[in-house]
């Protein structure tokens, strides 16, 4: 759908393309993307730090039994995550970063941001590559912008596991 201007809405994920493939974001992760894609270079590093403190404390059972969380290796600094589909299959992000890695946490607020409650569609359909557009390479290290990758990775593989498992 569209508004009057050819503009998506609300309700409709914003195509980008991939490797000649059509992928798409979902709008609340395009909206987050354009925000940086935008900002000057010397406010990237200020906003990816504001989303650090968006990344909710863990729900009681996973912060009684971390078990149900898997550690991504590819982070620098001790970085773990779980995901949940629910009967809708909408997708529930869970993170964990310590708070004196503002980074890290900064990349699991964009993603919780902007893919919190997605349908598993949506989040399977969100391109490795689309932190490409919002500038950080010019901000952040390159060994940290593989942190980032590896943790949608992660969770992508989470919620496969999770649609497959039923």
């Amino acid at each position: 759908m569209e508004d009057g201007n050819g503009r998506p809405t609300l309700m409709e994920p914003v195509p980008t393309w991939t490797v000649g493939k059509r992928m798409s974001i979902p709008v609340a992760l395009e909206r987050i993307v354009s925000r940086f894609e935008r900002a000057p270079k010397e406010l990237r590093v200020q906003a990816l730090l504001q989303y650090a403190g968006k990344v909710p404390p863990l729900p009681e059972e996973l912060a009684a039994d971390r078990s149900g969380l898997e550690q991504v290796h590819e982070c620098q600094t001790p970085f773990f995550l779980a995901t949940q589909v629910d009967d809708e299959r909408a997708v529930h992000l869970f993170f964990d970063a310590p708070p004196e890695s503002p980074t890290v946490r900064g990349f699991a607020g964009i993603l919780h941001e902007g893919l919190e409650g997605a349908s598993v569609e949506d989040v399977l359909a969100v391109p490795p590559d689309f932190y490409g557009r919002m500038g950080l390479e010019a901000v952040v290290s390159p060994l940290r912008m593989r942190g980032m990758s590896a943790i949608l990775a992660r969770l992508q593989r989470q919620v496969r596991e999770a649609v497959a498992r039923g």
